[in-house]
């Protein structure tokens, strides 16, 4: 039986699958329309949500499975916050589209308790289970339309995918409970040689498909172009935030308990995902007309970055400051990369088959001229690229130098250097979407109104991107306090 402290410190979790099922019963009762209330219950289930996260008690909750932290906390306002931008965005995407059904939130709610409960996992079967409860969710928000062939074949690539991806995380999950009789992430005390090891690499394996890792990637372009644009933003803001939280934790068990982990076999790895990471995610993106693909890329690069603050972490020198450089940057990129697709969504067609000139749909043409036509969108999707670009003052900016800077404080210079070359490099392919905006002459139709939604979606992204990039310290000292300890 699970103790009050345990009911209380996973409040958060329970509220969003309180707020799923509220929805799925409302939906019941409706006949028709009538359906503007459920994304206001979202939004306001994951706030409420969010403002217990910080408040929950830090304890370590059946016999050690779980950990309410700071740490989890940090991450759950994340998911919460990636949760209520993209329900906004859902709402004047879904409405204009006759697509509202109170599914689709049921499915965001449920998709972000698992990411929530990832986030606080320190056991092999629970953060299974939770990513099974994650994986499904986002599967199905991905074949959400009802009409057309593309978002359905989006969802099969992930599904199929996704599944081998946690047969493999499972399989070495078993291999570990063979060789240290536990499921535990703590129960790495040295022994278990060589099927230790596989049973290691596999749930690297694993994970790594879950943060779109080089060569693990293959699935990421072509499920962020088919999936419905509000599913694509919240799949980029949140599985990112709560895989890596898992990670994060794993590698710092491993750097604590395993002989062969520690030092340079770890890094080595780690280090040689990271490089191929961003060197891949920003390579495939340069050539890329359709901005919903170079999003898509440009989140396998981000992720690279991601990595080097977890190899800075791994270290003793670099722990503290990697583990708040990680949790820095997925603020930022959550709020950042949800408010592009939301200036993307304003741009979308809206035929009545989605697969109707599905090859232009996103094409960089659609923001020829953009300033003069809509100048607040192009103003907002111009902070939206510098910020992922890195470019100050932006929160891109601040995540990606806390992440450099922590890797330097580590020792991993050369990771740092190939870091800050691929950053440049990334800055082509984001400009080039601002130099649409700004320096080229009309080439479509007026984009459609944008809902009022989606517009406060947008401006409440812009807002935050300028705020923690003109005023960092706030956003940074509480990633150092949600450290503390780990």
């Amino acid at each position: 039986m699970p103790s009050s402290i345990d009911i209380a410190a996973l409040l958060p979790f329970l509220l969003l699958v309180l707020g799923a099922l509220v929805l799925m019963l409302s939906e019941v009762f409706l006949k028709s329309g009538g359906r503007g209330y459920q994304s206001g219950l979202t939004i306001a289930f994951a706030i409420a949500a969010a403002v217990a996260a910080p408040l929950a008690p830090q304890a370590i909750l059946f016999g050690g499975q779980a950990v309410s932290d700071g740490f989890s906390a940090f991450v759950t306002v994340v998911v919460c916050v990636g949760l209520v931008l993209s329900a906004l965005l859902g709402r004047g995407w879904l409405e204009v589209r006759n697509m509202e059904r109170g599914e689709y939130y049921a499915l965001a709610l449920f998709g972000a308790s698992g990411m929530v409960l990832l986030g606080m996992a320190t056991d092999l079967l629970l953060a299974f289970i939770a990513i099974e409860v994650m994986s499904l969710a986002i599967y199905s928000l991905a074949a959400y339309p009802r009409r057309g062939q593309r978002a359905p074949e989006a969802a099969f690539k992930y599904f199929i995918l996704g599944s081998f991806a946690s047969a493999i995380l499972l399989y070495g999950s078993a291999l570990y409970y063979g060789a240290t009789g536990s499921t535990l992430l703590s129960a790495m005390k040295g022994g278990g040689g060589a099927l230790l090891a596989a049973g290691l690499g596999l749930i690297l394996v694993g994970l790594a498909f879950k943060v779109a890792a080089v060569p693990f990637h293959a699935w990421t372009p072509d499920v962020y172009e088919g999936a419905p644009t509000p599913a694509t933003a919240f799949m980029a803001a949140g599985v990112k935030a709560a895989a890596f939280a898992f990670l994060t934790r794993g590698v710092l068990a491993m750097v604590a308990g395993s002989p062969f982990a520690v030092g340079s076999q770890l890094g080595g790895i780690l280090g040689l995902l990271a490089v191929l990471t961003m060197v891949v995610g920003n390579l495939f993106a340069l050539p890329q007309r359709n901005v919903k693909r170079m999003l898509a890329y440009s989140s396998i690069a981000q992720a690279g970055y991601l990595l080097v603050g977890v190899i800075a972490a791994s270290s003793r020198e670099g722990r503290a400051q990697g583990l708040a450089a990680v949790l820095v940057y997925l603020a930022a990129y959550a709020v950042t990369v949800i408010g592009a697709f939301a200036v993307l969504a304003v741009l979308e067609r809206r035929e009545p088959n989605p697969d109707a000139n599905a090859e232009g749909a996103w094409d960089i043409s659609r923001f020829s001229g953009l300033a003069s036509r809509r100048p607040w969108l192009a103003f907002a999707m111009a902070i939206f690229m510098l910020s992922l670009a890195g470019v100050p003052p932006t929160a891109g900016f601040v995540a990606k130098l806390s992440v450099f800077q922590s890797a330097a404080a580590a020792g991993a210079w050369g990771l740092a250097v190939v870091g800050v070359l691929t950053s440049i490099l990334g800055v082509y392919y984001y400009l080039r979407v601002v130099v649409a905006m700004y320096m080229r002459p009309a080439e479509v139709e007026e984009p459609a109104a944008a809902p009022a939604t989606v517009v406060l979606a947008i401006a409440v992204a812009a807002i935050v991107v300028v705020v923690v990039g003109f005023s960092p310290e706030p956003l940074a000292a509480w990633a150092r306090a949600a450290v503390l300890g780990m």
